[in-house]
């Protein structure tokens, strides 16, 4: 057989030759024998970190859909629901508070029974409740009955979209540091797997509802909306399958800790609080300061689409989302070079630079340019995506916690930021409101995006003063430097791992290119754990 008869392509999977694999029988051309191919089951190291985190694709789509879906929902029912503002508020409303619950539950329970589950159960979960929303409906026809069933339904879909964030994007950074991953490319390879993602799901959320009302028109109203939330099902749906290939990380089956005890969180919470605390309260000034953002698409579009038409004023929308996905792309690209924490520091000072200049210049724009108003908010928001939006979930995962209660500090570092879009919903409003009563008065939108860069700056230094630099194999180190503590604190290591054991298999030692400052300490660390063994034994 030729070399080029005989090449077979195949993708990055991982295999095992000591284990059986399905094989297939193959005939060689121009020689009559017959050759075997193995075929992998499991995923290879990078399919495995795009299995666990594009499901976020999943969060934006269906967060995003909620935007169009208000504004067809505000058409169709305006004259026949008296509530109806109240009752959109609470679809949005109720969607954050399923959130919330799904990432503080799901996270306690990845770090106890493993994330491939969590994973699992999010895409059944959401592909059910996206199916059973797109066919909502009130008894008898009721108007009052159907928003009572989407704002339900929206609560339980939300719950999967909180439990992605500590199974998926916990186990993501996991597979980062596993081997056959080029250790030039962790930090790109996980916020491209997840935040920019989440980004993309927010511009196909758009495309979508705007491509199904070019379709159906205005006469088939229902139609767009059933179908924009009906069609959320298709990607956890498809991710489902990849992941039933997947195993748990080994990071994961090494540093689990199956039965914790209240000593052993009070060590945890004693040595980890202060990186729990800063990244928490990093989160919850991004969702904060993005929130103005939104205020500036209603005025776009205002603006632009001053008769209100519905198909022009959701291809703006697509427009708008659009400038995410430089501003993610690019984040993903220095993040490996500059660092995560650098990086989301530099996002952070061209993020407050920007709102500041939106803050000042929209008076004089407002009238003059609409172009330069949208060039500049494409910019702002460019720069939130290169700096928190992307890196966030990277420190949360790789820099506050070890791996036996990364899920649990992960979801509610998460849950603190939704916690602060949502306080910023009714905040802002109420701030606006104190600025002037005229509701296109430019001190109402200008004096949120004061706060917001002020807030941006906050930040900055917050990450800057409590939050570690991430390096390649950043886990492993804390995962090491945990056990280390637990030994010298007495704590009984027969409890770690998955594995049921008196003895368990240390985790590995990670041998790395450290400065002579890192090389140093890594030494003392071993030193101190030589002897806390000592005197356990005597």
């Amino acid at each position: 057989m030729s070399a080029q008869q005989g090449e077979v392509l195949h993708d990055a999977a991982t295999y095992d030759d000591k284990k059986a694999q399905p094989s297939v029988e193959v005939n060689e051309v121009g020689s009559g024998k017959k050759s075997t191919i193995k075929i992998g089951k499991e995923l290879g190291p990078v399919a495995l970190i795009f299995a666990c985190g594009t499901a976020l694709f999943s969060d934006g789509y269906i967060n995003a859909a909620s935007g169009p879906v208000k504004t067809i929902l505000g058409v169709l029912y305006e004259d026949r629901n008296p509530n109806l503002s109240h009752d959109l508020s609470l679809f949005s409303s109720l969607a954050f508070a399923g959130t919330v619950a799904g990432m503080l539950i799901f996270g306690v329970l990845t770090d106890r029974i493993g994330r491939k589950p969590g994973m699992l159960f999010c895409c059944i979960w959401l592909t059910l409740w996206s199916i059973i929303i797109a066919g909502a409906w009130g008894a008898g026809g009721s108007i009052p009955g159907l928003f009572a069933a989407l704002q339900a339904y929206r609560f339980l879909q939300g719950i999967a979209l909180g439990a992605e964030y500590p199974c998926g994007s916990v186990a993501a950074s996991e597979n980062t540091e596993a081997p056959g991953v080029n250790p030039k490319h962790t930090q790109s390879l996980f916020i491209l797997a997840t935040n920019t993602a989440i980004d993309f799901g927010f511009v196909a959320a758009s495309l979508v509802a705007a491509i199904l009302l070019e379709i159906f028109s205005e006469r088939h109203l229902e139609w767009v909306w059933r179908l924009t939330l009906g069609l959320g099902a298709l990607p956890p749906m498809i991710i489902f399958f990849f992941r039933t290939r997947m195993h748990e990380p080994e990071q994961f089956k090494k540093g689990a800790i199956k039965k914790p005890t209240a000593k052993l969180w009070w060590l945890i919470i004693k040595k980890y609080w202060v990186r729990l605390s800063a990244v928490s309260l990093s989160w919850f000034i991004y969702d904060w300061v993005s929130y103005p953002a939104g205020l500036y698409s209603s005025f776009f579009v205002s603006q632009l689409v001053p008769d209100n038409d519905l198909q022009i004023s959701l291809w703006y929308g697509v427009l708008i989302n659009a400038f995410y996905i430089p501003g993610t792309i690019i984040g993903a690209l220095l993040s490996d070079r500059l660092g995560p924490k650098n990086t989301m520091i530099l996002g952070l000072f061209i993020q407050a630079a920007f709102g500041f200049g939106l803050a000042g210049g929209f008076g004089a724009l407002r009238n003059e340019s609409i172009a330069g108003i949208i060039v500049l908010y494409g910019f702002f928001v460019a720069a939130g995506e290169m700096g928190p939006g992307n890196n966030l979930g990277l420190l949360a995962s790789k820099a506050v916690a070890p791996t036996a209660v990364r899920g649990t500090f992960y979801g509610i570092a998460a849950a603190i930021g939704k916690v602060g879009a949502f306080v910023a919903t009714y905040v802002y409003d109420q701030i606006q409101a104190d600025l002037s009563p005229d509701e296109m008065a430019t001190i109402r939108f200008s004096g949120p995006f004061y706060i917001g860069a002020g807030l941006a700056l906050v930040s900055a230094a917050i990450v800057f003063v409590f939050i570690p630099q991430v390096t390649h194999d950043g886990m492993k180190k804390l995962d090491r430097d945990f056990e280390a503590y637990l030994v010298a604190n007495g704590y009984d290591l027969s409890f770690m791992g998955m594995e049921s054991t008196s003895a368990p298999e240390k985790i590995e030692d990670v041998k790395d290119t450290e400065s002579p400052q890192e090389e140093k300490e890594g030494i003392g660390a071993d030193a101190e754990r030589e002897q806390a063994r000592r005197q356990t034994e005597a």
